[in-house]
């Protein structure tokens, strides 16, 4: 489980580092996002929401495991279209978004070897996980 928390914390501080100065600079840069600003503040807004939910992963690896093959789905989100416009010849190797997105293909894999190392957390009795149960109050 070690493993799996030092994965999500360094992916959690690698992506406010890099998105917080892209959020502050919505009038400088030439984003394509500018023509509609919603779309520039909600990509930024989710993808700092997503840096939350990796510590809140690094907080408890055992319970929330389910939750690390999402943040691998988060990662391939950015990564597969990324080195498919490379390969199309759409986008530069060497370019900002080339760079960023091979380094979300290494936090994905990181993210797919820190679920496979955590154990499964084992099932209380009747076999039913409670994650997302409503805990109950014995009276």
């Amino acid at each position: 489980m070690r493993f799996a928390r030092i994965s999500f914390i360094i992916a959690a501080v690698y992506g406010v580092l890099v998105l917080i100065p892209g959020l502050l600079v919505e009038n400088t840069g030439g984003h394509a996002f500018l023509a509609q600003p919603e779309y520039y503040y909600g990509f930024y807004g989710s993808a700092l929401v997503w840096q939350i939910a990796f510590l809140v992963i690094a907080a408890d690896p055992l319970r929330y495991r389910p939750l690390m093959l999402v943040a691998v789905l988060e990662k391939a989100a950015f990564f597969v279209p990324t080195m498919l416009l490379w390969n199309a010849g759409r986008l530069p190797g060497g370019s900002g978004p080339f760079i960023g997105g091979l380094i979300d293909g290494g936090l994905m894999l990181l993210f797919l070897a820190a679920w496979w190392l955590t154990p499964k957390p084992a099932l209380p009795r009747g076999g039913v996980s409670t994650m997302f149960s409503p805990r109950s109050n014995p009276s």
